[in-house]
C-alpha cells in the first residue's frame, strides 16, 4: 500500500541536511556549554550560531534575544507567565483570542486563578481576529496579549502589524505563538513590531525537543524555571545541543529555501482544492487566501472527521488529521472551529491536510479520489 503523510502540522521528519549537521553533537561534541575545556567551548559555540541563525531567520535585532527552551508549549508559558509575574505591578489583565492553541489559553487561565483578569477577543468566520473589539478589550491595564501569527488548525495568517499596533497604544506587551508560520512565511519582528514571539523547531523540519523564545531587548521577565541559571537564568537546565543545533541549521535552510517551497506547496495546495471541494457538501475552513501555504482544512456534512481519518489511513495509506493537532483524541469539538461559529455537528467533520517538502503533485489524485470514495461510502452509513 502506498504511503502519504499530509499531517505536517503534527509532526515533521527532521530534514536530513539538519541531521547530518547536528549528529556529531550526540556522538562527538556533546560536551556541556557551561564547561571550560575544549569540549564544552565545541559544544558553546554551536549553542551561539544556533542562536545565531534563529536570530537572522525572524530578524531580530541580536542573537542574545533568542531564548532556547524545550518546546513550543514551554516557550508560550514562559512569555506569557514569565511577563504577567515580572510586570504584576504595571497591570493585572491578559488577553488572548478565543481560537489560541491550548499551550496559550491554558497558562492565561492559571493566571486568572492567581487574580489576574482574563478576556478574550472573538474572530470572524474566517479565524481572523475582530480588530475592533481587541481595541475595546486591551485597555492601560492589560499586561499581555498573546496572539497566533497563523493557525496551526485553519492555516489562517493573523494581521499581526495592526494587532501590535492597537496592543502597543492600549496595553504593554505583545506574545505572538509563531510556532506554524516561522520558517514556513517571512516573520520579522522588527517591521511587525513585536516583543515577545514563540519559533518552534521540529516546524521547520529541526529536531523536537528544541524550541525558543524571542524577548525584545529591554524587555523583562520572570524566570519560571530556576536552577544553574542556563539561557540568561530564564531557562535552567543544560542545553540540549543536539537539538539546538539543529534547529539553527533547519532555520538557516529556511531562510533560503522558504519562499520557492510556499510557492511550491501553494500550487499543490490549490490542486486538492480544486478536486476535493468538488465533494459535494464540502467546505474550506480559515481564510480563502490569507493562509499558510500547503495548509487545506476541510469539513465534510454528515460525516465524523476521526471516521475519515481511520479510513484514510486504514485503507489508502494516507495521515491526515482532525481538529486540533494536540487534542484530536478527544471526542470534544475543536474550540478552533467552534470559535469561526461553526455548530457541533460542523465541527465534527473536519479534516486537514498539511503539505511539506516530501509531498508532491503526482499524489494529489490518488489522495483526492480516496477523501471522496471515503466521504461517500461513510454517509452511506452514517446515522447523522
Amino acid at each position: 500500500m502506498r504511503k502519504i503523510y499530509l499531517d505536517l502540522t503534527s509532526a515533521r521528519p527532521v530534514e536530513q541536511r539538519v541531521f547530518e549537521f547536528a549528529k556529531k553533537y550526540l556522538t562527538e561534541s556533546y560536551g556541556n556549554p557551561s564547561s571550560l575545556h575544549s569540549k564544552g567551548l565545541e559544544a558553546k559555540h554551536a549553542l551561539e550560531e544556533a542562536r545565531s541563525k534563529v536570530s537572522s531567520l525572524i530578524n531580530a535585532e541580536s542573537p542574545s534575544t533568542i531564548i532556547f527552551t524545550g518546546s513550543s508549549t514551554e516557550s508560550n508559558n514562559m512569555a506569557i507567565r514569565g511577563t504577567a509575574l515580572r510586570n504584576k505591578k504595571t497591570g493585572q489583565k491578559v488577553v488572548s483570542s478565543t481560537i489560541e492553541h491550548i499551550s496559550v489559553l491554558n497558562p492565561m487561565k492559571e493566571l486568572q486563578k492567581s487574580g489576574y483578569t482574563y478576556e478574550t477577543v472573538p474572530v470572524d468566520e474566517y479565524g481572523t481576529i475582530d480588530l475592533e473589539k481587541l481595541s475595546e478589550t486591551v485597555t492601560k491595564d492589560t499586561i499581555i496579549t498573546s496572539v497566533n501569527y497563523a493557525s496551526d488548525e485553519i492555516g489562517t495568517i493573523e494581521p499581526i502589524k495592526e494587532i501590535s499596533k492597537i496592543v502597543h497604544e492600549n496595553g504593554q506587551f505583545l506574545h505572538v505563538n509563531a510556532t506554524a508560520a516561522a520558517g514556513n512565511i517571512p516573520v520579522d519582528v522588527q517591521k511587525e513590531d513585536i516583543d515577545l514571539m514563540t519559533i518552534s523547531s521540529n516546524d521547520m523540519y529541526g529536531p523536537r525537543g528544541a524550541a525558543a523564545l524571542y524577548v525584545k531587548k529591554g524587555i523583562r521577565i520572570q524566570t519560571i524555571l530556576p536552577g544553574g541559571g542556563q539561557e540568561r537564568g530564564l531557562r535552567s537546565g543544560t542545553e540540549n545541543i543536539f537539538a539546538i543545533a539543529g534547529m539553527g541549521e533547519a532555520a538557516h535552510i529556511a531562510s533560503k529555501e522558504m519562499t520557492s517551497e510556499a510557492k511550491r506547496l501553494q500550487k499543490i495546495g490549490d490542486a486538492y482544492k480544486s478536486v476535493i471541494l468538488k465533494i459535494e457538501d464540502s467546505y474550506l475552513t480559515g481564510h480563502p487566501t490569507y493562509r499558510l501555504p500547503g495548509h487545506l482544512s476541510f469539513r465534510f456534512w454528515r460525516v465524523e472527521g476521526e471516521s475519515i481519518l481511520l479510513n484514510l489511513d486504514a485503507g489508502y495509506g494516507i495521515q491526515v488529521t482532525t481538529g486540533s493537532a494536540c487534542s484530536s483524541r478527544t471526542l470534544e469539538p475543536s474550540h478552533v472551529l467552534i470559535g469561526i461559529g461553526l455548530k457541533h455537528e460542523e465541527a465534527h467533520g473536519s479534516m486537514i491536510i498539511t503539505l511539506g517538502r516530501l509531498n508532491t503533485m503526482e499524489e494529489v489524485p490518488y489522495v483526492a479520489d480516496a477523501v471522496k470514495g471515503t466521504v461517500e461510502r461513510l454517509r452511506k452509513i452514517t446515522a447523522m
